[in-house]
């Protein structure tokens, strides 16, 4: 079986990883919710060798996050465990803190209901004072930011019409609701950005 790949997993993880160095540089176990292809997490357990990373999906996509951990181990990349978004996350390892969760291109593809659940998780299972990094595409004032960003919603609403870019400020009002401030909102290649949250004390 050939390994998934992702394209844009290729094109934007380097301008990712410089973020994550900064934002995760004290930072010791970090969970990824939605591993998907697995691209991400290999590229980014070399790059930050001071930390965890614990890769989670669906088991469906267990398989081919495993293929690409068995290409480029490290010994700091964890395999996958299985996280549902539509349940508490059970499977955490409890003997360790998770003081980060970064997450890619997840927020628009699952229904409001589960983003509200997701931020619900994040904030109990991430340590005081803990990073939390979501990339993806994000309205401001009910406005795409860019045509593409429009025609990428009314694809993911056709798909399915509980999915579609979210409004930042929705997101920021729910994280705050979930004790996470918003402490810096990056910009970043195909008019995508990188929200960081804290969790508070």
């Amino acid at each position: 079986m050939n390994k998934p790949f992702s394209q844009a997993c290729e094109n934007n993880k380097q301008a990712i990883l410089t973020i994550l160095e900064q934002v995760f540089l004290k930072s010791t176990q970090v969970l990824e919710i939605g591993s998907g292809t697995g691209q991400h997490a290999v590229y980014f357990a070399k790059h930050l060798a001071q930390l965890n990373w614990q890769t989670s999906d669906l088991p469906v996509n267990h398989q081919g996050i495993n293929q690409w951990i068995n290409d480029f181990p490290s010994n700091n990349l964890k395999r996958p465990i299985d996280i549902d978004l539509n349940h508490p996350w059970f499977e955490i390892p409890n003997d360790k803190t998770i003081d980060g969760i970064y997450s890619a291109n997840t927020l628009h593809i699952i229904s409001w209901p589960l983003v509200e659940r997701f931020f619900t998780e994040a904030s109990v299972n991430l340590a005081p004072e803990g990073t939390l990094c979501l990339y993806g595409p994000f309205n401001y004032q009910n406005k795409f930011t860019s045509e593409s960003n429009a025609n990428f919603d009314l694809w993911l609403k056709d798909r399915d019409p509980q999915s579609g870019i979210r409004d930042i400020e929705a997101i920021i009002s729910l994280a705050s609701s979930a004790k996470l401030t918003l402490m810096a909102d990056n910009q970043m290649p195909a008019n995508n950005r990188l929200l960081v949250f804290m969790k508070q004390k």
